[in-house]
């Protein structure tokens, strides 16, 4: 069997109990970081901090210039497997799926194809080691992959956690399924109309609007087109640091 024909029945077989396809097969490379209990991931570009309190895990990966889109794709699924026709140092028959949670930054005194592996125009996955090595043999350190953006399943619904000071308020979104990132939010304080955020840094949207003391309601509209709104989700005691949860969840 050529090495051509092996990757088609190697996708076949993984789509089968793959998660839901939201683009095509797109062709890649991955490497890891971050230790190889992965603690080295934590935080980063996105504004995670804690993986596994965020609803997370160890199941992520710093995406490439190209494919992080200043922070726009944070929290967004790949089903990720390493490329059979192009390296021997794959492990056959396996996947896995990873959640998008930092950046990996280019390095412009490396060649694209020597080092520089997320310098821009390259499609490339920084995962974490324990996730990499579901799919690869450590001594190969990257390995040519074919990915695709899927649905993200999470446990629970929306996490909103509040940061910033009086009169520049964040909220930090976590724990976001369907699309698995955030196109928009809107906020309404007890004394004001919806006012629209924008979006800070990775995950993180801010509003300059003194809503300390009072109810906040939030309406956010996933990439995938889903709006959500949570009514009065964050009562009017809050304080910096709090974090909200809701049982409302994205689908798509």
């Amino acid at each position: 069997m050529t090495g051509g024909k092996r990757l088609i029945l190697q996708l076949l077989v993984v789509c089968l109990a793959a998660p839901v396809v939201r683009s095509g097969w797109l062709q890649g490379t991955a490497t890891f970081y971050g230790g190889s209990d992965g603690s080295g991931t934590m935080g980063g570009a996105c504004g995670y901090t804690n993986l596994y309190d965020q609803g997370y895990g160890l199941d992520n990966a710093a995406l490439s210039t190209v494919l992080f889109n200043d922070g726009a794709s944070c929290g967004q699924c790949y089903l990720i497997i390493c490329d059979q026709g192009k390296s021997t140092m794959c492990k056959p028959g396996t996947s896995i799926t990873v959640s998008a949670t930092n950046l990996c930054p280019p390095n412009y005194d490396l060649p694209n194809d020597n080092g520089g592996w997320c310098n821009p125009p390259r499609p490339h996955f920084d995962m974490s080691q324990p996730a990499w090595e579901k799919i690869g043999i450590y001594r190969a350190g990257i390995i040519p992959i074919v990915y695709q953006q899927v649905k993200c399943w999470r446990t629970g619904g929306l996490r909103f956690t509040m940061l910033g000071f009086n009169y520049f308020e964040l909220v930090l979104v976590t724990n976001v399924a369907g699309s698995g990132s955030i196109k928009s939010i809107s906020v309404k304080g007890t004394n004001t109309g919806w006012m629209q955020m924008s979006r800070n840094w990775g995950v993180i949207w801010q509003g300059m609007s003194g809503l300390m003391g009072q109810t906040l309601s939030l309406s956010i509209t996933s990439t995938g087109g889903q709006n959500i709104v949570c009514e009065n989700i964050i009562p009017a005691g809050w304080h910096f640091g709090q974090t909200f949860s809701t049982w409302r969840q994205f689908d798509y």
